[in-house]
């Protein structure tokens, strides 16, 4: 349909799910679905209909708003911001912006952006944040270009039919697309995202009979990357397409704020600061400052502690445990272990009961 008249793949496929939200026009299937006339096609095809003022997609309206007001004069979204799994993510500072508006300006004008920091500082929570309509690829040594633009896979039907990826999706409906953990992806697969974020907004899915997309208004890359991860690779290609490079390490002062227990979040800023010197490889970040807490309330503070040093890399272990046994006071500490093994007849009696010994005596 597209070919034929002329429009872009994304304008074609909104137009005729409009139809079948009118119904209009059938539609079966997910992913690639199949759309068809029904009894109710023709008629609709008499007469145009103009979607009213300030029905249009809500992204574009958002944009257009955001981009007539002055930095000084925005609004600051600083309170918590509910991501789309439920959890709350807490904006921070940057460019004198909360940074969710930050990234949202950044996406208006079309400049990609690539966030970099050891893991668990946050950055995929803040782009889920910013970005509601986000989809999201997680990069690794094994993705494929089919993982991002999409492949043949076998229906119900016994037949094979194309099933398009997150970035040809993420195009054709002008929505966010991270690329998480990017330096993991082999730089010939990274290749085929370039033509969608230069200026030719397009790509050509060879797979599927040469078909050229063709980004709609929205679309938008952003892109994950940490520095220290073994394979993690941030080549020249890669790193050019990217116009803005956001370092994110832990908020120490938020892990506070949220009630973290104080002597931990000063460990984790200690260890950060030995990192940072090239003493250590390894601190926890906010996510581990988080799994420290929950833990915590589960099983106790021994056990959240033994927990903290236990995820620690092995060559970074004992550095740990020195920093928590300093700010506990607790002589010995070592990572949370099973121990042994629990006897089923003395699980089962009461506290204070007599022993099978006893028993045989008073028998």
């Amino acid at each position: 349909m597209a070919r034929q008249l002329g429009h872009s793949h994304g304008a074609v496929r909104n137009a005729v799910l409009t139809l079948v939200r009118r119904g209009e026009a059938d539609q079966s299937g997910f992913g690639q679905p199949s759309f068809g006339a029904n009894p109710r096609t023709a008629a609709a095809a008499q007469a145009a209909v103009i979607s009213p003022p300030g029905t249009h997609a809500p992204r574009a309206q958002a944009a257009t708003a955001r981009t007539t007001i002055p930095a000084a004069a925005a609004p600051r979204r600083t309170g918590p911001i509910r991501r789309a799994g439920g959890q709350l993510y807490h904006p921070r500072e940057l460019a004198d912006l909360p940074d969710v508006e930050a990234l949202n300006r950044l996406r208006d004008a079309d400049v990609p952006v690539l966030l970099y920091g050891p893991p668990g500082t946050g950055k995929t929570s803040l782009v889920e944040a910013a970005f509601p309509d986000l989809l999201t690829v997680a990069g690794d040594g094994d993705t494929t270009v089919g993982d991002l633009i999409g492949e043949y896979t076998q229906a119900d039907s016994g037949g094979y039919v194309f099933q398009y990826g997150p970035l040809v999706t993420a195009m054709t409906e002008g929505r966010a697309l991270l690329i998480d953990d990017a330096t993991l992806i082999s730089p010939m697969v990274l290749a085929a995202l370039y033509p969608a974020m230069d200026g030719r907004r397009q790509i050509q899915v060879k797979a599927h009979k040469g078909e050229t997309i063709k980004a709609e208004k929205g679309f938008y890359v952003i892109a994950g990357h940490n520095p220290n991860v073994h394979g993690a690779i941030l080549t020249e290609a890669l790193s050019s397409r990217f116009s803005v490079q956001i370092q994110v390490g832990t908020d120490y002062d938020l892990a506070l704020a949220l009630r973290i227990d104080a002597r931990i979040v000063r460990v984790a800023r200690n260890l950060a600061n030995q990192v940072d010197l090239g003493e250590l490889g390894w601190a926890p970040q906010l996510r581990e400052l988080l799994s420290y807490q929950r833990t915590e309330a589960v099983l106790g503070t021994n056990a959240a502690l033994a927990n903290l040093i236990g995820i620690a890399p092995s060559e970074d272990r004992d550095a740990v445990a020195d920093a928590v046994i300093t700010a506990t006071g607790i002589k010995k500490i070592a990572p949370l272990t099973l121990g042994k093994q629990i006897a089923a007849s003395a699980a089962r009696q009461p506290p204070g009961s007599p022993g099978p010994a006893h028993r045989g005596r008073s028998r």
